[in-house]
């Protein structure tokens, strides 16, 4: 399965631990985990879940207005994403309790950080291990398993720079992803110079999915904000 596909499925970070959320979120980050948000209560990540939609969560047990176990069975009644406990509490009946709540994985701190990314990833795979997702555009297809677009019965491979635009411009499909964000995403924290960079590559990704590059219909330019990728749905 193609990792990278994975590291950019959307993580609910939960502790109440500034320094612990803020060490979890930059392993995290350091491994190419480019989508997670964090919270540090039962309702702020209630709330969050809401708008974020997460596909995987990391709960401590030990929260500020009540429990990560509870957390965990309010968000199964409305979503079903595979979770792992994070968490100071290693007696054997908390983890016998997380697992009876589907947990999928329970870890004991302190942790070692290549153990964490490990797991995360043992999970992601064992949940999402038939979800490499085949987009279609108007005029062709993008197969991000392979890194290619299929369009007239060719397939055309993706550089890696197109690769990580392209999937950032469909984890916002149809939505206005902006130049800053896009420059961000893909050459770090400091994108200042990089505007150039940008429309080469988007001109030549409409080489690769557009019928006709000059005039665009799935990868749009909105004036002075960034572009939009209109996707018509997975196959």
């Amino acid at each position: 399965m193609n990792v990278d596909y994975l590291k950019q499925k959307r993580i609910l970070l939960v502790d109440d631990e500034e320094e612990l959320l803020n060490m979890v979120l930059s392993i995290l980050n350091e491994e190419g985990f480019c989508n997670i948000k964090t919270a540090k209560t039962v309702k702020e990540a209630i709330n969050l879940t809401e708008k974020f939609k997460p596909e995987f969560a990391i709960l401590d047990v030990m929260l500020p207005d009540g429990s990560g176990f509870s957390l965990l069975e309010k968000l199964k009644q409305k979503e079903d994403f595979p979770v792992l406990f994070l968490t100071a509490r290693g007696e054997d009946e908390d983890k016998f309790k997380g697992f009876g709540l589907g947990a999928d994985d329970y870890m004991v701190k302190p942790f070692l950080p290549k153990e964490l990314v490990f797991r995360i990833l043992a999970i992601l795979r064992r949940s999402y291990k038939d979800e490499s997702p085949l987009v279609k555009l108007h005029d062709s297809k993008i197969d991000f398993a392979s890194a290619q677009v299929i369009k007239n019965g060719e397939n055309i491979s993706l550089t890696a720079k197109e690769y990580e635009l392209l999937s950032v411009l469909y984890r916002n499909a149809g939505h206005i992803v902006t130049i800053d964000a896009l420059c961000e995403a893909v050459w770090g924290d400091n994108p200042y110079g990089y505007e150039n960079s940008l429309m080469a590559h988007i001109r030549r990704i409409r080489e690769k999915i557009e019928k006709n590059p000059s005039k665009p219909v799935s990868l749009i330019t909105i004036k002075g904000l960034g572009y939009k990728l209109v996707a018509e749905g997975k196959i």
